[in-house]
């Protein structure tokens, strides 16, 4: 995955750049379409398939390219100057992560309330399911810790992005939904270390689901320890 500062390929940058910047009870926008719909399909076809739930880093899946031309947009340092100049922050020292999620199984564990780690500048989320008609398993941009105190709900479905600036405050989670659930995390963290060592915990996240028994056994493990292996 490169970056280069060259019009998008996918992304729509007249919407982006029309993104209205909500302030209750943090900052964060939602823009409806930022992928065309008729580019659908394709971009579906060539998102990873992801055998297992939860969370898994970019790098270590398979995809094809048209999907690859929404992580370059992404990467783009246009798209950046656009986040910056809505938000009014300054992520030029920032360094890139990318995790998508496949699926949930609708366990407690899943979609806890949690602000985002220290070490996060900015968050993206941008939807690849084909539909999502659950009431829960919205992500929802919350008040307080508590999941049932929201401002907004986003749906995980194609071409629809939720950002928001991250802070102790920026809680966010989702009620528990068994379904699939596929949804890209792009993020700006504070060092090129702790990209690394997001990659390395979602790896080893992803060797435990694969294994016979283990897999079984994260379902299980409680939140304050599932947070040690899965951290946001």
């Amino acid at each position: 995955m490169t970056s280069t500062d060259q019009p998008f390929s996918v992304l729509d940058e007249s919407v982006l750049a029309a993104m209205e910047v909500r302030h209750d009870p943090y900052d964060y926008a939602f823009v409806e379409n930022v992928m065309p719909a008729t580019m659908k399909e394709e971009i579906l076809a060539d998102a990873p398939v992801i055998p297992h739930r939860g969370t898994y880093g970019v790098p270590n899946l398979r995809y094809g390219p048209k999907f690859d031309a929404v992580l370059k947009d992404l990467l783009n340092p246009r798209f950046r100057k656009l986040v910056e100049q809505k938000f009014g922050v300054d992520l030029s020292k920032g360094h890139p992560t990318m995790v998508m999620m496949g699926s949930t199984t609708g366990h407690y564990n899943e979609g806890y309330a949690h602000p985002d780690s220290k070490h996060k500048l900015f968050t993206v989320l941008l939807g690849f399911t084909r539909e999502y008609p659950y009431e829960r398993g919205r992500l929802r941009i919350l008040r307080s810790n508590d999941r049932e105190d929201y401002a907004f709900e986003y749906p995980p479905e194609y071409g629809k992005m939720c950002l928001f600036k991250v802070s102790d405050k920026s809680w966010h989670g989702f009620l528990p939904q068994k379904s699939e659930r596929k949804s890209l995390q792009f993020c700006w963290v504070d060092s090129q270390a702790y990209a690394r060592e997001t990659y390395m915990r979602h790896a080893l996240s992803a060797w435990a689901k694969a294994t016979p028994g283990f897999n079984k056994l994260l379902e299980y493990i409680p939140r304050d320890w599932k947070k040690v292996l899965t951290r946001h």
